[in-house]
């Protein structure tokens, strides 16, 4: 089996930004449009999106029909038809719900369930392509070149979605989200396009092992099975703060929106800063994928206390380089996450690698859309119990602190291999495999 050269893993990263691209507009922008041009609650979008992570249990049984299939470009495939149709669904329940308040809803519902379902088959099944078809030293440096052009995707999708939405008009919704829907799955094909290649099949007894047996015998593994909780909690604590940063500079500081959305730019640009240096590290062979999610786990722990801190002692100086601290400590452990999931998928016994990427992927989505709706709920919880914000939000980021602890813990628990060295730096202009 031939290895992806970098344009290989550049093309399956034009697949992920794609994906991203058509997520990143029905969780953000129909967001946006329910709360405040429908003037409805702001629990129904959180909940619609909280139901699209909570659909991708099914990302196991996603895995595992590639595994007996023998190929994972038709999952990929038939993954962003399914994200497609969903894209265009949601927009279209959204702008319904104005005039047919119960049937957009309903829509809206079955269109969500549909974006889990296209991420869950699309998403596991790209991992796993990369995990087989990377060679080890470049799956810390792929992992992050990936992620990159998915956060690239969100960001160019955003900034030109925003551009032609203005002035707002239903029509208008509709017409962008068709738009990029259609323009990501077919850049999707063309992208995939001869890049998997003719696969061998898996042995006859793995394709006949029935997928509640097969997910068993994944689970039977120690080491697959202490990964999975470590994904979940550390992701459960990532995802925590996500609804509530925001809210807390504003009431522990009074900062404007402008203010705090900067505030989560900042954070975000710790996220990029946190994934290059484990790319590097990858490059030059420092640590071990256990050293850095753990201590990248703990000093996530040590930027929430600081970002509790600061409004224990209305230092509001110190928020910016806490929370940029809390970014990168966020971006070093998931991507090194996200390279020892593709390392123990790849190395693993055989025929299994999609059941595999699928558990660790479904605890991934479960902690995700547990995760905002906890922290918030615990933000508002411990709020009148204390009766002051500033206070209950440092409480709510104390309790997340904790959770990266166990993270940290967890990760030292389960046998993870060293960064190998990268034997050459990317180069985009070879000929595609």
């Amino acid at each position: 089996m031939k290895h992806l050269s970098w344009w290989g893993i550049t093309r399956l990263g034009l697949v992920q930004a794609c994906l991203g691209a058509v997520v990143v507009l029905t969780t953000s922008t129909l967001n946006r449009v329910m709360v405040i041009e429908l003037a409805l609650p702001a629990l129904l979008p959180g909940l619609l999106v909280a139901g699209h992570y909570l659909v991708q249990w099914v990302r196991p049984r996603m895995g595992f029909g590639g595994d007996v299939g023998g190929r994972r470009t038709p999952w990929i495939v038939g993954g962003m038809a399914v994200l497609a149709l969903g894209g265009v669904g949601a927009a279209a329940g959204t702008v319904w719900m104005a005039s047919a308040p119960a049937a957009g809803l309903a829509l809206s519902v079955l269109s969500f369930a549909a974006i889990g379902l296209g991420v869950s088959a699309a998403g596991t099944s790209l991992l796993v392509l990369l995990a087989k078809r990377v060679d080890a030293p470049r799956r810390a440096p792929a992992a992050t070149l990936v992620w990159l052009m998915m956060i690239f995707g969100f960001a160019l999708t955003a900034t030109l979605a925003g551009r032609f939405l203005d002035p707002y008009t239903p029509a208008r919704l509709l017409a962008v989200s068709a738009s990029v829907s259609a323009l990501a799955f077919g850049l999707a094909l063309l992208a995939l396009r001869g890049l998997e290649g003719p696969q061998a099949m898996p042995p006859e007894a793995a394709r006949r092992t029935p997928f509640r047996a097969a997910l068993a015998e994944v689970w039977a593994d120690d080491a697959a099975r202490r990964f999975t909780v470590f994904v979940f909690v550390s992701m459960l604590a990532f995802s925590a703060q996500d609804l509530i940063l925001e809210p807390f500079a504003g009431a522990a500081f009074g900062w404007t929106p402008g203010q705090t959305t900067a505030l989560a730019g900042l954070q975000h640009g710790g996220v990029l800063a946190g994934m290059l240096l484990v790319a590097a590290a990858g490059r030059l062979g420092w640590g071990s994928l256990k050293a850095w999610c753990a201590g990248g786990c703990g000093v996530s722990a040590l930027a929430l206390l600081a970002v509790a801190a600061t409004g224990w002692l209305a230092a509001p100086e110190a928020l910016r380089p806490a929370v940029f601290l809390l970014g990168a400590a966020n971006g070093a452990f998931s991507i090194a996450a996200i390279g020892s999931m593709m390392r123990m998928a790849g190395d693993g016994p055989a025929a299994r690698e999609g059941v595999r990427m699928g558990l660790w992927g479904a605890a991934q989505a479960m902690a995700f859309g547990l995760g905002g709706l906890i922290g918030a709920a615990g933000s508002d919880a411990t709020r009148a119990w204390l009766g002051s914000a500033v206070p209950a939000y440092g409480a709510v980021f104390v309790a997340e602190a904790m959770l990266f602890v166990v993270a940290a813990l967890l990760a030292l628990g389960v046998s993870l291999p060293r960064l190998a060295v990268a034997p050459e730096a990317p180069e985009l202009h070879r000929r595609p495999t």
